[in-house]
């Protein structure tokens, strides 16, 4: 598998860089400080796999997670953090990561779990499994974690009025792509148009 790595911190990098790169069938083709710069060389490094800290600074690792989900749909995504509150977890897998590791995880556990997400699994640390289970099991989701931080952003657009350009111009993405997020707001809301949409994003408090 080709291995991005996103880490603020340059120590916790490079430890992960050296630890991961020294694996079998584990290829590490970036290893970044800040989601801005993996963004730029998401397309040139061709990762099937991103490892991202969430705390990074200024771009979120949530916000750089709903990005890089669009450049690259194909790629999955490994949240790596300290942070187990249920806000940072449901917004992280709404923005599109697909396990959830917690740091301090041992070096085979991250491992194991790089490789499950590689063929298809979705691995987690067992608190936040636990959690998950839990907040279904009392049916407690918050219904303003439906939408993605991305759907949520396009959903203020259209609350200000913008065209799907003018908000993909705002969010540099095309006409297209924002349709398409539009299509999935409307599904996720059970919303007819656009004023429907409206209408119950502000009734959960969504927007």
């Amino acid at each position: 598998m080709r291995l991005v790595i996103i880490e603020d911190d340059s120590m916790l990098r490079e430890n992960l860089r050296l630890l991961l790169a020294g694996e079998q069938g584990i290829e590490v083709v970036g290893a970044f400080g800040s989601a801005e710069d993996a963004l730029e060389r998401l397309h040139a490094c061709q990762p099937d796999l991103c490892l991202v800290d969430l705390g990074l600074p200024f771009l979120s690792g949530a916000e750089f997670i709903a990005r890089a989900r669009e450049q690259m749909p194909a790629m999955v995504i490994m949240a790596h953090t300290i942070h187990e509150d249920r806000e940072t977890v449901f917004s992280a897998i709404k923005a599109g990561a697909s396990g959830y590791l917690l740091k301090g995880s041992s070096s085979r556990e991250i491992i194991e779990s790089l490789h499950s997400l590689h063929s298809g699994g979705a691995p987690m640390s067992p608190r936040i499994a636990r959690r998950i289970i839990v907040e279904f099991q009392e049916n407690k989701v918050d219904e303003r974690y439906i939408l993605s931080e991305r759907e949520k952003e396009i959903l203020r657009g259209l609350a200000e009025g913008l065209a799907y350009k003018e908000i993909g111009d705002k969010l540099s993405i095309s006409p297209h792509t924002v349709h398409s997020h539009i299509k999935k707001i409307y599904e996720k809301l059970q919303a007819q148009n656009r004023q429907d949409a409206l209408t119950k994003a502000r009734r959960k408090s969504i927007i």
